[in-house]
C-alpha cells in the first residue's frame, strides 16, 4: 500500500533559509508554505524532481523543537506516499499502529514503527524539476533488520517475496530493502542492522538507537550536479567520473543536518536485485 518514497521531513531553524539551500543546490522549486498543527511546526515545501522536501521550522512546543534541542537540524521523518490513503489508514489501525491525521497526511510517531517517524501522503505525479530526478530510499538502522522487514511487509502491506537482501563490509550493515513495486521502481525502506559499530553508521548508532538515518535519489548526470555543488562550496565525497562509482553523498553540513546520497539513474538496481537493469552512462 506504497508506491513511492516521494517526500523527506527535515527540522530546521530557518525555513527561508533552508529552502535557499535546496534552491541552490538541487535547482529545487518553491511549493508552498504552510503550518503543521501536530507538528508544531511552520513549514516550507520544495520540490526536486518528483520529490518533495519539507523543511519544519518550529513554532511554538512540538516535536521539531525537541529534535532540534536534543540533535540539531536533519533529517527528521521519511516520506512516502499510497494510492489509498484510507485503505492503510484502516489497516495500521487493525493492526494497532497508531498515528495522527492532518491535512491529507498521516503522520506516524518512531515510537510506533522501528523508529523511523513516518509522514503518509495521497499518490500523484509532479513534473521534474531540478537536477535530480527525485528519492528513491530512506535508511531506518534497526536492531533486527529480518524482524523490521516482517513488521513493514504487515504494517504497510508490502509483498516481502520483493524484498532484496543488502549489505555493506565498507559501511559496516546488514539488512533488507522493502522493495515497492520492482522492477518498475527502486522506491524501497532500507534496513540496516550494524555489523561494525566503529563506522560512521555505527556510531549514528550508538548515538541515536534506531532511527532514520540518511536518504538517497537519482539523477541523469551526476557530474552536473558535483558541479553544482562546488559552485556553492558545499561539502560532498565521490568521483562521477569513476565508472565503477557513479554516486556522491552530500555532507550534512551542506544540507542542513540531511546526509543524501545521490546515484546515476537505474545504477541503484546493482545492488537492488536486479543488476541488468543497471544501465551504463548518463
Amino acid at each position: 500500500m506504497l508506491d513511492r518514497v516521494d517526500r523527506v521531513q527535515l527540522a530546521v531553524r530557518d525555513g527561508a533559509s533552508a529552502a535557499q539551500t535546496f534552491f541552490n543546490l538541487l535547482g529545487a522549486g518553491h511549493v508552498r508554505d504552510d503550518h503543521v498543527r501536530v507538528l508544531g511546526a511552520r513549514r516550507s515545501v520544495v520540490q526536486a524532481g518528483e520529490s518533495e522536501f519539507e523543511l519544519l521550522e518550529p513554532d511554538g512546543e512540538g516535536p521539531v523543537a525537541r529534535h532540534l534541542e536534543r540533535w540539531g537540524e536533519g533529517i527528521f521523518a521519511g516520506g512516502f506516499s499510497s494510492p489509498d490513503l484510507q485503505g492503510l489508514a484502516r489497516r495500521l489501525e487493525q493492526r494497532g499502529v497508531r498515528f495522527a491525521e492532518e491535512g491529507q497526511q498521516l503522520f506516524i510517531e518512531p515510537e510506533q514503527t522501528r523508529g523511523m517517524r513516518m509522514v503518509i501522503s495521497p499518490a500523484g505525479s509532479r513534473q521534474d524539476a531540478g537536477l535530480i530526478t527525485g528519492l528513491y530510499e530512506v535508511t531506518n538502522i534497526v536492531q533486527d533488520h529480518k524482524e523490521a522487514a516482517a513488521f513493514y511487509a504487515g504494517a504497510f502491506g508490502l509483498d516481502a517475496s520483493r524484498f532484496c537482501p543488502v549489505g555493506s563490509e565498507q559501511y559496516g550493515y546488514t539488512g533488507t530493502l522493502t522493495m515497492f513495486n520492482p522492477p518498475q521502481r527502486l522506491d524501497r525502506i532500507e534496513l540496516t542492522q550494524i555489523t561494525e559499530p566503529t563506522r560512521a553508521m555505527g556510531r549514528f548508532f550508538a548515538r541515536r538507537g534506531p532511527s532514520i538515518y540518511m536518504c538517497y535519489a537519482e539523477t541523469p548526470d551526476v557530474a552536473a550536479l558535483q558541479q553544482r555543488l562546488r559552485t556553492h562550496e558545499a561539502r560532498f565525497a565521490g568521483d562521477p567520473g569513476d565508472p565503477e562509482r557513479p554516486n556522491l553523498f552530500i555532507h550534512p553540513s551542506s544540507l542542513h543536518g540531511m546526509l543524501m546520497g545521490v546515484s546515476r539513474t537505474n545504477f541503484a538496481w546493482t545492488w537492488s536485485g536486479r543488476p541488468e537493469l543497471a544501465r551504463t552512462g548518463g
